[in-house]
This record gives C-alpha cells, sequence and structure tokens, in this order.
C-alpha cells in the first residue's frame, strides 16, 4: 500500500475493469488516505476517520468488481455482503454484527496462509519423518525391549542395539527418504490418525456460529471433544495430511489472531451492496409494511459504520477505521431516502455510467482477463485453436447492446450470456472435434449473426435465452 500512489492504483485497475473512471479516483483517494493517516501522529491518527464510499449505477457495470479487485491489490481483508439479507434485530434473520465477523475470519484466513508459508518447509520435514517412521518404524528402546522379552529369557535386560544395526537402519531410512522425495512411494498405502473437530452447528438445527454469542460458541467449541480416527491412506495423500498437522503445531495462534484483527481494523474492505434495497422511497407506505424492517437495518448499520466494538470469538474488533464502499442501483429509490446520519456516513458518492457498445467493445478485447481471451485459453486445452476477427468482436457488442436496450440492462454480464450461447455447441463438440483432427475455429461476424442474431431479433425468446 506504501508504494501505490492513486494514478498507480487507478492504471492496475484499468488492467480489469473499463471506464468507470470517478469511481477508481475514488476509491484510489481513499486507499491512499489509510496510508497516509498511519503517517500521522498517534492522537491525530485516531481522529481521521475513512471517507466511506457510495457508488450509484445499474448492475454489471463494474461496482463490485472495482472493490475485489482494489482488495486484491492492496492485499487487505475484503467481504462482499448484501445489505437486503439483514433484519432489524428481534426479526428473523443474519444480525448487522456478523459482517465484521466474516470479515474478522477474512483476515486470519489471509494471515494465517501467510504464516504457513513461513513454517512450510519446516512442517514439510517434520512431516516426512513422521512419514518415515510409519514405513520404517523405529527401533525399540531399551526399556521397550525389556519390557518384551520374556522374564524367564537369559537375555532380559540385556538388549542394546548393535552399532551396526542401527547403522543399517540409518542407511535404509535414507533410501527411503531419498524414494519419498522422489514420489516413488507415493501409491503406497499407510495408516494414519486424523483428528475431526464436531460442527457445533449441527446441534442446533444448522444454525451458523455467527448467530450465536460469540462467548457461547468459544464455550460450545471449547465442550465438544475432538475425535481421532484411524485411516488407511496413499502415502501421497498422507504427505498432504500430516504436512497441514505439522503447520498447524507451527503457527503461533494468539499472534496469528492479534494480526487479523489488526490488519481487520486498520485495512478491511467492507462492500455492501444492494444499499438502495433498504431505502425507504419518499411518500412510500408512510413507515408502514416492510419500512420498518429497512429503517430498523439502516440504524442497526448506523453504529456499525460510524465506528463501534464488535464482540467476535477472536476478541473485540473496532470498525472506526473499516472502508466502507455501498453500491447500489438506485431505481426505485435516491441516496436521499436513506437515513440522514447514515447518509453522512458516507460522503462520497460516485455515479457509475451505463456501459455502451463502445465499452462492450473494449470490455472483450483489452483487460487481461477478457472473456474472448478466457474462452480462446478454456478451448486450448481441448487442443483447439480460436480465432476473433474484428468484425465479429463488433457483432458481439451490438448485439448484448441491442439486448440491454430491449431487455432489462444487465450490463457486462450480458456479454457472458451471449459468449456461452455463441459457443454452446463449439464447446460440447470439442472433444470429438479435436479427435477428427478438427483444431482450428473461426469466429466471423456471420458466425455470431447465425448464432445470436434470431435470438435477439425474437424478443420473447430473448427475454429466456440471454
Amino acid at each position: 500500500m506504501q508504494s501505490l500512489t492513486p494514478g498507480e492504483i487507478v492504471q492496475q485497475l484499468d488492467r480489469y475493469i473499463i471506464g468507470q473512471a470517478p469511481a477508481k479516483r475514488a476509491v484510489a483517494v481513499a486507499i491512499r488516505n489509510r496510508w497516509r493517516r498511519r503517517q500521522l501522529v498517534p492522537d491525530l491518527a485516531r481522529e481521521v476517520t475513512p471517507k466511506n464510499i457510495i457508488m450509484i449505477g445499474p448492475t454489471g457495470v463494474g461496482k463490485t468488481e472495482i472493490a475485489r479487485r482494489l482488495a486484491h491489490l492492496t492485499g487487505a481483508p475484503f467481504i462482499k455482503v448484501e445489505a437486503s439479507k439483514f433484519t432489524e434485530v428481534g426479526y428473523h434473520g443474519r444480525d448487522v454484527e456478523s459482517m465484521i465477523r466474516d470479515l474478522l475470519d477474512q483476515a486470519i484466513s489471509m494471515v494465517r496462509s501467510e504464516q504457513a508459508k513461513l513454517v512450510n518447509e519446516k512442517a514439510q520435514v517434520a512431516a516426512e519423518d513422521r512419514l518415515l517412521d510409519l514405513l520404517l518404524p523405529p527401533a525399540p528402546t531399551r526399556s521397550q525391549a525389556y519390557a518384551e522379552t520374556p522374564r524367564s529369557s537369559p537375555s532380559a535386560g540385556s538388549y542394546v542395539e548393535t552399532e551396526d544395526s542401527h547403522e543399517r537402519r540409518a542407511q535404509t531410512r535414507d533410501r527411503l527418504r531419498e524414494q519419498l522425495r522422489a514420489a516413488k512411494l507415493d501409491n503406497r498405502e499407510v495408516e494414519i490418525t486424523i483428528t475431526d473437530k464436531p460442527l457445533t452447528s449441527m446441534m442446533f438445527g444448522g444454525m451458523g456460529m455467527d448467530q450465536m454469542n460469540p462467548e457461547m460458541s468459544e464455550m460450545l467449541e471449547r465442550m465438544m471433544p475432538e475425535q481421532h480416527r484411524r485411516r488407511r491412506v496413499t502415502v501421497g495423500e498422507a504427505r498432504r495430511i500430516l504436512t497441514e498437522q505439522e503447520t498447524e503445531k507451527l503457527l503461533d495462534k494468539e499472534k496469528i489472531t492479534t494480526q487479523a484483527i489488526e490488519r481487520t481494523e486498520q485495512s478491511g474492505i467492507l462492500f455492501l451492496d444492494e444499499i438502495d434495497k433498504i431505502a425507504s422511497p419518499s411518500g412510500d407506505g408512510g413507515g408502514r409494511g416492510p419500512d420498518v424492517s429497512r429503517q430498523g437495518v439502516q440504524r442497526d448499520l448506523l453504529p456499525i459504520v460510524e465506528g463501534s466494538a464488535v464482540n467476535t470469538r477472536y476478541g473485540v474488533v473496532h470498525t472506526d477505521h473499516i472502508l466502507f464502499i455501498a453500491a447500489g442501483a438506485f431505481h426505485s429509490a435516491a441516496v436521499s431516502d436513506l437515513m440522514p446520519e447514515l447518509q453522512g456516513r458516507f460522503p462520497i458518492r460516485v455515479e457509475l455510467a451505463p456501459l455502451t457498445r463502445d465499452d462492450f467493445v473494449r470490455i472483450l478485447t483489452e483487460p487481461g482477463n477478457a472473456l474472448t481471451t478466457q474462452q480462446r485459453e478454456l478451448l486450448a486445452v481441448e487442443g483447439i485453436e480460436v480465432t476473433f476477427e474484428p468484425h465479429a468482436v463488433d457483432a458481439i457488442a451490438d448485439y448484448a447492446a441491442k439486448a440491454n436496450a430491449t431487455l432489462e440492462n444487465i450490463g457486462a454480464r450480458r456479454l457472458m450470456t451471449i459468449m456461452e450461447k455463441l459457443f454452446e455447441q463449439i464447446n460440447f463438440d470439442a472433444p470429438d472435434r479435436a479427435a477428427r483432427g478438427e483444431t482450428k475455429v473461426n469466429i466471423s461476424a456471420d458466425f455470431v449473426k447465425e448464432q445470436v442474431g434470431p435470438i435477439v431479433a425474437d424478443e420473447d425468446l430473448s427475454r429466456f435465452v440471454l
């Protein structure tokens, strides 16, 4: 984060997202301000709150993708939640604090993965030693041999492993180690102990742990004993399982929790989608019916966005400096229909423009993960080479723009639907084509017209197909 300027953040986002420059600039400045705040003296830094953002625009124009790519770029914990799945406290549904617990779970997963990489080499060596013990059990100690030898035996109590036998065992172990590292023993079977942790949610009819009181869920986890079972697996599978077990032993769980909470509080990004669904349109119902629950969700969201302490089973998380990015189409409601206090916690508002036909052409060709590139690489796995003529790309964009204009406007997602229809038969026949030696497929404008044109022309049919 320290080395990324706002301009560089926008450049990185441009690699995957076409257009929407105002939204990219807004999130880039928000991320840079986070770094700036952390350079201030602690007393002042505590007073600088993040400038939360509301993105306004139709579906499929890049709102979620901007937030997701931003989090990936900065290595920040990120989750996306739909505001419409929360209900006011007291009603059936998830409480708003569960999204902070989900964000912390994501941060713990990230930090744990980072720490696991640091101890991976040690874990592999330890797992290798355990595998060798299974393949070549160690020689009995003096006390073990004495206990296993009959008392009447003249050699009882005098067992000592000779130097020659010790050396032979060491040589055998070294040979096994070489074979193990060369994967020559991967198909041999061994018996290992696997530890299972029972799911406490099964005791409560599938209730999620995030819906329980954090102290209650922690107590239940401690009460439920771990279950151990023996299982025969291949050496290759045993290596993976034992490496995971050894990694778990080497990890400092307290350190992971501390770092994850700090990362959640200082770097977390929470994308709150469909926020327009909890807005109450002016003059709609006068506070009756669903408006009661909508207002209740807004009231519950307000302290989280303002900054509060949320109890989790890992500790308390303060939400004061989490960056909230809200988004919504706002077709039947406006941002001004949200509670004034909640509006005030989202001082930056950016409007994302609907995608045009020219935008679709760029989406199909420019990004590193363009749909044409994805389809080309997928069929290359089957040994089929796909080429797109420039006019074919234009035709796909034309049909997508026309479908969005006549049907529901779903933005760039329409391109995915049309591409799937375009390649439906080719994808199905790909293995047979490759077997017959038909390894080249050329997508022309005429082919696009033949496959997609009749569907787009028939409005009733296109509603079901596209």
